[in-house]
């Protein structure tokens, strides 16, 4: 499984994506409800935008949809939108994944990368270099409230 840039065409499946990854792996993190509003079916019409404007990463199934994906936020200098479709995971596609969004990084001349994630996932970027810098609360429009989260930065 090769890790590619994604395509703006490619949106819905990578918003469909997202959605079951956050509705699985936060399950036991925010209420039902939060999580239904977090993860609308309707996707926002700036997602593709986002897809275009970064380098968004993506890992093909045996399929040839995408699975997995994560992108290079170049405005924040953070690192977004890893996720891997729950029958996916534990086969290390999202480690690949952040391995090509430093490499991307520091072609670029980025030195440092800071992401916001959801608790249940901060172990899993603290064993590919990320460390902790705190909990905060990151506003969310979609769910409507404010989403507990580990600040987490890693130096390249």
């Amino acid at each position: 499984m090769i890790v590619r840039e994604a395509s703006p065409e490619e949106a819905h499946r990578l918003w469909e994506i997202r959605n079951r990854a956050i509705r699985h792996g936060c399950q036991h993190v925010y209420p039902p409800e939060v999580l239904t509003a977090w993860t609308p079916d309707r996707m926002p019409a700036s997602f593709p935008a986002m897809i275009r404007e970064n380098p968004f990463f993506v890992i093909d199934g045996p399929d040839g949809e995408p699975v997995a994906t994560g992108l290079l936020d170049l405005s924040a200098a953070s690192v977004e939108a890893i996720f891997t479709l729950p029958e996916f995971t534990g086969q290390g596609l999202a480690g690949r994944i952040i391995d090509r969004i430093k490499a991307e990084a520091l072609q670029r001349g980025y030195h440092r990368l800071t992401l916001a994630s959801t608790p249940n996932a901060s172990g899993f970027y603290q064993q590919h270099g990320f460390r902790v810098l705190g909990e905060s609360l990151y506003p969310s429009k979609l769910a409507g409230c404010a989403l507990r989260c580990v600040e987490m930065a890693i130096t390249l």
